[in-house]
């Protein structure tokens, strides 16, 4: 077999099948099909002599021969792609794609926004959005950028603070018509509220008094939702009281379809930061991208540095 077949997009197909384990999530996200997938590494494979992975039906792992082989394609790749923003630096032009995954109600009701804004500025770089409040691997799924709230702890990825998100408590007019308004936090325990899941801590609410002092309440919830949008739903629908982002529901409060339940009192902020896979920071339109981000977000309601 002729050495052409060691390809450019043969070695990058090999690499995200080496990341992401499955040669199905690498056709989908190449936007071919899997017999193409497994034609390129079976042709890969041949004109190389070795065997590059250990096949089982679920999915694929690298032999010691494909694990060296992934380390050489791995710089090959970086070495091209630095070459290509070294050309487009010099025609002072960034293109290409940026893919963004960031926490789904932030994405929907603020960043997604500001996207428009920088592929109006910059009509060459493509960008693909993926909303999850999941805790993804970045390098497994191929993302440039994410936007998360709370704390991180993936020390592998290059980590940037774009500050602390205020949270307020809140609850219908209605809610507070049948339940009557809380005038300290005791007043809040047997009452229901909206909780999200897969939230730290989430059955308390810890407050801070307006003497400094610290307060800690149970909180309860018939109703749990795993998305901002649909607690955002659940406070305008009467269905309980409880935590959200400034960001989350400020223009309900001024809508007057929120109220604000004991001002006084203040519910502790939650980072938000954004994540740069550290093989991509240096790339000019990840690098244009993660600074346009954080600028715009940084005047977002509720953000504070």
């Amino acid at each position: 077999m002729e050495q052409s077949h060691v390809t450019l997009d043969r070695m990058q197909t090999f690499v995200r099948i080496a990341e992401r384990g499955q040669l199905v999530a690498v056709a989908r996200e190449l936007g071919i099909g899997q017999s193409t997938v497994t034609r390129h590494l079976h042709e890969l494979e041949e004109t190389l002599g070795v065997s590059l992975f250990v096949r089982t039906t679920r999915s694929v792992m690298l032999t010691d021969e494909g694990r060296q082989y992934y380390t050489q394609c791995l710089h090959i790749l970086r070495l091209v792609e630095q070459a290509n923003e070294d050309v487009k630096k010099a025609k002072k032009v960034a293109t290409g794609l940026v893919r963004i995954s960031c926490t789904a109600a932030f994405g929907i009701l603020h960043v997604e926004k500001i996207i428009f804004a920088f592929q109006d500025k910059y009509p060459d770089i493509q960008v693909e959005f993926n909303l999850t409040d999941e805790r993804i691997d970045l390098v497994r799924e191929g993302i440039d950028i994410a936007i998360r709230l709370g704390p991180l702890t993936d020390s592998a990825m290059k980590l940037r603070s774009l500050g602390l998100s205020h949270r307020v408590l809140v609850a219908s007019p209605d809610w507070l018509q049948a339940h009557g308004v809380p005038q300290k936090p005791q007043d809040l325990i047997g009452l229901d509220g909206v909780k999200m899941s897969r939230v730290h801590g989430s059955s308390s609410l810890h407050l801070q008094t307006p003497d400094d002092d610290h307060i800690t309440v149970p909180f309860r919830g018939r109703l749990i939702v795993d998305h901002g949008m649909a607690a955002r739903q659940a406070f305008v629908a009467g269905r309980g009281f409880g935590p959200a982002h400034h960001w989350l529901v400020d223009d309900c409060i001024m809508s007057g379809e929120l109220s604000v339940l004991l001002p006084a009192y203040r519910l502790s902020p939650v980072p938000l930061s954004m994540l740069i896979s550290p093989e991509r920071a240096n790339i000019a339109r990840v690098r244009i991208c993660a600074d346009f981000l954080a600028e715009k977000i940084a005047s977002i309601s509720g953000i504070v540095k």
